[in-house]
């Protein structure tokens, strides 16, 4: 009934708009007492992706579509990402991908920028815990162009020394941002408590880890992690297989790796002894709650069951926690949960900001829903609605060709096959309530969970006695 009630509320909302808002009244206001259902879901078509490995182990996958007169390419890089980064080089990954389109040897960072524009598009980086990825699009008249561009600074990026002082100055001011908000150390606590040791766990920058880049230690790092035999390219829109193939010789068939590479990142661990956690913030009128334990990778049997469950628990407006904590007791403006999974293991977490007087009420509240979620099989109306919701969402968000790109990238990285990207709503809606109940038992037990809290000790520590002992760090 929720997602019929989500389907009123925007049909209201339109209405509104429409009137310039304002409720007409008579029958022109009105709207069906009973909605239509919901229609059968459209299977996603899978695209038709011709493959191929370049001399230096470089993989090439062409996508073509109709539709938008462009073309879109992502190379995916394993091994580059937050993963990679040395103990003692927290976030490392995010300042080196910001960097990779500031410079090659024939171009400057504006030369870069104006190029991709006058290709009709744009280039840029990003860095995610299993690798980096650099995207561009252009005209199809220009593709080939675009592809030399992207090609230059997977290949040439220098990193001047000017551009790198900037980024480095940029990043500490944005960590200083970033340290005055709850949420950031609440996830700084909840990932050391779930991943220890692992590389996973140490993905946000700190004050050390910036002030110690140099522009020579970039240029090594981009030696050790751009390597063809461990990247993939992309290619989608108005192209032929064929021309994405020669393009894709022609710009990177010379590439070649230099030094030791990266090794695979260690599977991350599956449990971890739970803990309680309290992070002071002087002054604080809120508290930052999260609780969440290690769980799988994506290419675990149990993911998309798991995943489920999550959503069920914290994936959206409608989910339990929203339902319960905003909702119902009007504690937070948002509660969230779920399941990351990534290539060498995942993290089951949920969080809510609440007010001082309610921290232990909503732990509380917490703790009802993941034992809830143990314990009984979801309604069969509530797990329909959820799979709904996740296969439209997902339709939905593959339906324009960067998307599509994007995605095929993300779960090479996580890996994943290319049939995947048609298979998984397939494969959501196969899930039973059974199957999800189990997989609730083995990753959202509550006595698994560490509870980390972010927030004024002295104004909530009566309320926190009951959930155990708090260790208090500053």
């Amino acid at each position: 009934m929720n997602m019929h009630k989500n389907l009123l509320a925007l049909a209201t909302s339109l209405a509104l708009v429409a009137t310039g808002g304002v409720a007409l009244a008579g029958p022109t206001a009105k709207l069906p007492s009973q909605l239509p259902p919901l229609a059968a879901d459209k299977a996603l078509p899978v695209p038709q992706i011709a493959q191929k490995t370049l001399a230096n182990g470089l993989e090439v996958w062409v996508v073509p579509r109709k539709g938008l007169p462009r073309v879109d390419y992502v190379l995916a890089v394993r091994n580059a990402g937050f993963a990679a980064d040395a103990a003692d080089a927290s976030g490392f990954a995010s300042l080196y991908a910001q960097l990779l389109t500031q410079g090659t040897p024939k171009r400057d960072a504006k030369a870069i920028a104006e190029a991709a524009q006058g290709y009709g598009g744009t280039l840029a980086a990003n860095a995610l815990n299993d690798g980096v990825i650099l995207s561009g699009y252009a005209l199809p008249t220009q593709s080939e162009a675009m592809l030399r561009l992207l090609a230059e600074v997977a290949q040439q990026a220098n990193f001047p020394d000017a551009e790198v002082k900037l980024a480095q100055a940029n990043a500490l001011q944005e960590l200083k941002v970033s340290q005055a908000q709850p949420g950031f150390k609440a996830t700084r606590a909840l990932l050391a408590a779930t991943y220890g040791d692992h590389p996973y766990g140490h993905t946000q920058p700190t004050e050390a880890a910036i002030n110690a880049v140099s522009a020579d230690k970039v240029r090594a790092e981009h030696a050790r992690r751009f390597r063809p035999e461990r990247a993939l390219l992309i290619v989608t829109g108005r192209i032929s297989a064929d021309e994405g193939f020669k393009y894709a010789e022609a710009a990177f068939g010379g590439w070649k790796g230099s030094g030791e590479p990266i090794a695979d990142t260690a599977p991350a661990r599956r449990e971890a002894k739970p803990q309680r956690l309290f992070v002071q913030r002087d002054g604080s009128v809120q508290s930052a709650v999260r609780l969440g334990r290690p769980a799988i990778a994506a290419t675990d049997a149990d993911y998309i069951p798991a995943q489920l469950a999550g959503i069920v628990l914290g994936g959206g407006f409608s989910s339990r926690l929203m339902q319960n904590l905003r909702e119902d007791k009007g504690y937070t403006y948002g509660a969230r949960g779920g399941l990351s999974a990534l290539r060498a293991g995942g993290i089951v977490q949920a969080s809510a900001d609440v007010r001082n007087e309610v921290t232990g009420a909503a732990i509380g509240e917490f703790i009802y829903e993941f034992g809830k979620l143990n314990d009984y099989p979801v309604p069969a109306q509530e797990l329909e609605d959820t799979k709904r919701y996740v296969a439209g969402g997902y339709l939905i968000g593959n339906q324009m060709q960067a998307s599509v790109a994007a995605s095929l990238a993300s779960n090479w990285l996580y890996g994943l096959p290319p049939q995947f990207l048609g298979e998984y709503v397939p494969k959501v809606r196969a899930v039973s309530a059974d199957q999800v109940q189990a997989a609730a038992k083995k990753y959202y037990a509550t006595k698994d969970q560490s509870i980390i809290v972010v927030g004024d000790y002295k104004a909530v520590q009566s309320q926190l006695k009951e959930y155990g002992e708090f260790k208090l760090e500053k």
